[in-house]
């Protein structure tokens, strides 16, 4: 003879009927939400995203960029999707990790590291100063000061907010850089500057000592 149901055990088996039921009702709504909004996002599409942050002027290498699948409709205009046509460019403007890659932040095809971060209208110069190595980075905008030493000897500014494109490495000491400055090393950097403001720097180069002076981030544009 079969074991009889105390009140509790049928009060559990009967709970346990009415939560799988509505789990299943649940799980059956979830998916016809998602099989009516299908159409509204489209297929699915690959789209290369950043592997993690990526700074403006990187040169795009294999590990930088991985492989995302997004509803098409969701994926931005221009996005890129092979990433043999990302290998090797620059990006233009930065990339937080996740990110997806279009075609307006990738250089064109070809272009070196400094000149695909010029906009038309404007040049890039180089200018040594003495820094310390983590004294400026790309982004950071400084004041360019020229001391005359002939004549009565004065300071000029030559340009004021100039955009460091790129910070260069340290000159070799023996290359006649004083002790003083060699301690600290000679840091070239690349300046964006317009066409005047390069002549300019030109004749300041030719006839004066040179010096920076850097502005505060709230100085800045």
């Amino acid at each position: 003879m079969g074991r009889k149901w105390s009140r509790s055990s049928k009060l559990f088996a009967s709970l346990a009927v009415v939560f799988g039921l509505a789990a299943f009702l649940v799980v059956r709504g979830y998916s016809e939400r998602v099989r009516a909004m299908a159409p509204s996002l489209g297929p699915p599409a690959a789209v290369l995203v950043a592997a993690a942050d990526l700074p403006r002027g990187a040169t795009l290498e294999p590990g930088m960029l991985r492989a995302q699948t997004v509803p098409s409709n969701f994926a931005p205009r221009g996005a890129v999707r092979d990433e043999a046509r990302a290998a090797g460019r620059i990006l233009l403007a930065g990339l937080s990790e996740g990110e997806v890659l279009t075609d307006t932040r990738l250089a064109s095809a070809g272009a070196g590291p400094i000149a695909a971060l010029v906009p038309d209208g404007f040049r890039a110069v180089t200018v040594p100063v003495q820094l310390p190595g983590d004294a400026l980075r790309p982004g950071d905008r400084v004041d360019l000061l020229a001391t005359y030493p002939t004549g009565r000897r004065h300071t000029e500014t030559v340009a004021v907010a100039l955009p460091v494109l790129a910070v260069l490495g340290a000159t070799d000491p023996s290359a006649g850089v004083a002790d003083a400055a060699a301690t600290e090393g000679t840091r070239t950097l690349v300046l964006l500057v317009t066409p005047s403001q390069a002549e300019s720097l030109a004749y300041a180069t030719a006839f004066a000592a040179l010096s920076i002076a850097i502005e505060p981030p709230s100085e800045s544009p």
